[in-house]
């Protein structure tokens, strides 16, 4: 496990860069993770995570046809918000572990 300063608060990461603490977490820190992502990050942004980390504290998986049924975000538009790997990035930005299913 590494340190890295982020949004001036120290936290522990693993090796891909994820928060091993979640308890850390703040929207400001999500803002920098986002930043370094390439994403500009909006209320619709923090309405995704918001739910991410409920569903991560309460001990259920992630996945994104899940993050489609939520009624939170359809599909498209969670691809369009977090291009690229949406899960891998949403649940980095939201300070919790990569989902299983993400290689």
């Amino acid at each position: 496990m590494a340190t890295k300063s982020i949004a001036g608060v120290n936290v522990e990461v693993n090796e891909e860069g994820y928060m091993t603490d979640a308890s850390q977490w703040t929207k400001e820190i999500a803002t920098e993770i986002a930043k370094e992502e390439g994403i500009e990050i909006t209320d619709k942004h923090f309405e995704v995570i918001d739910y991410i980390r409920e569903k991560v504290a309460s001990g259920e998986g992630l996945t994104i046809r899940g993050i489609n049924k939520s009624g939170v975000v359809d599909a498209k538009t969670f691809y369009q918000l977090f291009p690229g790997a949406p899960l891998k990035k949403a649940t980095k930005i939201a300070g919790v572990p990569k989902p299983v299913s993400c290689i």
